[in-house]
Parts: structure tokens; C-alpha cells; sequence
């Protein structure tokens, strides 16, 4: 049974896909910022209507208290909202944000829903379609400006409409039925615009998220391109309180460029992408591995990564002594590197690449030097700054 429910909810409701989660909530809270005041404005447009049209036999805190009270959250949201979107709207904003409208729209949604079951009941026959209007057109109108939130959306149709529609079918009167399935109609079409409504979302912010890693990623080995970098060194050094150092390493590959020569660049793509996959398995998930262009590669080890206490230009290095198998031919390529931490090393993103770049040169001129033992030589060592 439990798996039936599972497969049901997966076809009719599916999850957010882990990708873009929070994007997606972050657009969600900005689209529930936007169409919020006209929601309120609409329900606050109903509230002197509502208490006029209440039933007289009624007790006074029924019939004008509850549009009272609906009219002041009315004037709080509004209030609220308008101080809301002056302030930057964060991913825990932007949680609090959907949690906060969902929970209050639901328990807005039963206070209106039970003031309009009340009244059917207190009231004449022939004034029964008039609360059933007033819900109707509410609930309706509010489920489409939380439509961004789909649960929240929902759960104001059924709250709103099942049972007043509920009375209307069962009071046996041929235009109370009429009127109550076509409200039902109107709820199941909202439904179903409301879901492709969400499903569009999803499949926006997909194909914005395969475009950013488009942009973001090298082509060639899948790495972490230039632009990425950028970014992410900008997040880095952003003004805080707290100081956090990383490291910025810079790899160039020694020997490649006759590879290139006397196999092809195909082969020396083929290299590459070797290369690339063995600093990829070195750093796995403490720090960043960008290829930069052509044999150029950069490593960021992140503020918190366990690789700032190792030697990881000697790291890096070691695991490019193993020959690579390119196409059935052994081929053995050295590196140089050069290291800069932030922000001894460079406050500013650029000085810390000259730092790292310096480093970079360095090295290569030892490796050059004619007294250079063979390792060095080969750039199997660490030469750093």
C-alpha cells in the first residue's frame, strides 16, 4: 500500500530535483513576494462584503469578528511584506519565507472555509450561494497567487471548496448542483494549470543550471574552467568578520608540447583528460580542480580542506610519475607548480595569481638549472613558492 501512495505522490507531486533546490526555493519566495499584496488586497477587498453579507441570527463575533480578524492579517501581511523585499532574500529567508505563507494561508484558508460553513447553516435557503461565492471566488483567487507554492496551492482549493461545494451537492436543488460542479470543474483546471505552472519552473531552472555548467565547465576534461574559478576565489575574499586562508595552486605541465608534436592533439586531448582525472582523484572533494587552458591547470583548496596541512604541490606531483597509457603508449609528463595562500600571499584575486604565477616560473627555471638533479629535472618534485 505504502509503495501504491509512493508511486502516486512520485507521478502526481514529484520531488524537486537535488540540483536546484535552492534555487528553486529562492524563486518560489520571490514570486510568493511579488503576487502576496494582491492576494492580500483582494481578501481585504471581500472583508466589509463578508461581515454585510453574514447571517443575522449569527453571534456578532462570528459574523464581524472573523472578517475583522481576516481583514487585520490582511494589513499585517501587507505591512510585512513590504519591509520583507527591502531585505536581501537569502536561501534561509527564502525557506522561512515559503514555510511561513504555507502554515498561514492553511490556517487563513479554514477560518474563512469555516466562517462560510457556518453561515450556509445560520442562514436562509436562498442565501446559501452567496457564502458559496465568497469562498469560491476567494479561494480561488488566492490559490492562484500562492500557485508558485504548489502544496500551499492546493491545500487552499480543497480547504476553500470541498466543503461548501460538499453542501451545495447535497442540498438537492438543481442550481446549487450545477453551481457546485462547476466550481469543482473550475478547482480541478486550476489544479492542473497550477501543477504545469510548477513543472515549467522545474524545467526552467534546469536548463539554467545546465547552461551555468556549460559556462562554468571545460569541455575537454569536464574540470572546472577559468570563470568557475573566478567566482568562486570572489566568494573567498569577500569582506567578513573572520578571516578564513586557502591556497591557490598553479600546474603546468612540463614535456607536453612535444607530445603534441609528434602524436597529434588528439592524443594530446587523450592526455589531458588523463591527466585532469588523476588531480581530480588527488583533491576529490577538498578542493577545486580547474584546467585554465591548454597544459595549464589550478587546484583551490577551500578554507576548512584537509589539503592545506599536506604538501600538496608534492602530492600533486607524485601522481604524475606514473606513466600514462594513452592509446597503448606509455607517456611520461612532468609538472611545475607554484603555490599562494590568502592572504599572506595577495588580498586581492589578482595579486594572489601573480604570487602563484611567479611561483609557477620559478620552479620552471630550476628545473632548467644544469646542476638540477634528474627528478627535479623531470618536475617529479615539489617546487612551490
Amino acid at each position: 500500500m505504502r509503495g501504491v501512495v509512493t508511486s502516486l505522490r512520485q507521478r502526481f507531486m514529484p520531488p524537486i530535483p537535488d540540483a536546484i533546490r535552492d534555487d528553486f526555493t529562492i524563486l518560489r519566495a520571490k514570486r510568493v513576494e511579488t503576487q502576496s499584496p494582491m492576494m492580500y488586497i483582494m481578501l481585504l477587498a471581500t472583508t466589509p462584503t463578508a461581515a454585510w453579507a453574514g447571517a443575522a441570527d449569527l453571534h456578532w463575533a462570528i459574523r464581524f469578528g472573523m472578517p475583522a480578524l481576516l481583514a487585520i492579517l490582511c494589513v499585517l501581511g501587507l505591512i510585512e511584506n513590504r519591509i520583507s523585499r527591502r531585505r536581501h532574500l537569502s536561501l534561509r529567508r527564502a525557506r522561512l519565507i515559503v514555510k511561513k505563507t504555507s502554515t498561514v494561508s492553511g490556517w487563513v484558508g479554514v477560518m474563512c472555509s469555516s466562517w462560510a460553513v457556518i453561515n450556509w447553516f445560520a442562514s436562509p435557503p436562498d442565501s446559501h450561494a452567496n457564502f458559496a461565492m465568497i469562498i469560491a471566488m476567494g479561494s480561488l483567487a488566492t490559490a492562484y497567487c500562492l500557485s508558485s507554492i504548489r502544496f500551499a496551492a492546493i491545500l487552499n482549493l480543497v480547504i476553500g471548496v470541498v466543503p461548501i461545494s460538499s453542501l451545495m451537492l447535497s442540498s438537492g436543488k438543481p442550481a446549487e448542483m450545477a453551481a457546485a460542479t462547476s466550481l469543482l470543474l473550475a478547482t480541478v483546471i486550476l489544479v492542473r494549470f497550477i501543477m504545469q505552472g510548477h513543472a515549467m519552473l522545474v524545467d526552467l531552472l534546469q536548463l539554467q543550471q545546465q547552461t551555468r555548467d556549460l559556462a562554468h565547465t571545460d569541455p575537454l576534461t569536464g574540470l572546472a574552467n577559468r570563470r568557475a574559478l573566478d567566482e568562486r576565489i570572489a566568494e573567498l575574499v569577500r569582506p567578513a568578520a573572520e578571516v578564513s586562508p586557502f591556497r591557490l595552486a598553479l600546474l603546468d605541465l612540463d614535456g607536453f608540447k612535444p607530445v603534441n608534436d609528434r602524436y597529434g592533439h588528439g592524443f594530446g586531448d587523450k592526455l589531458l583528460c588523463s591527466v585532469a582525472e588523476r588531480l581530480r582523484e588527488i583533491v576529490g572533494d577538498d578542493g577545486l580542480v580547474v584546467r585554465q587552458g591548454g597544459d595549464e591547470f589550478a587546484i583551490l583548496l577551500p578554507p576548512g580542506s584537509p589539503l592545506n596541512a599536506s604538501p600538496v604541490a608534492d602530492r600533486l606531483l607524485i601522481a604524475l610519475v606514473r606513466p600514462h597509457l594513452i592509446d597503448d603508449v606509455p607517456i611520461t609528463v612532468g609538472a611545475s607548480v607554484g603555490l599562494a595562500q590568502w592572504p599572506d600571499d595577495g588580498k586581492l584575486p589578482d595579486d594572489l595569481f601573480d604570487h602563484a604565477d611567479r611561483a609557477l616560473y620559478r620552479a620552471k627555471a630550476e628545473l632548467r638549472a644544469p646542476d638540477a638533479p634528474l627528478g627535479e629535472a623531470k618536475g617529479y618534485v615539489s617546487l612551490s613558492a
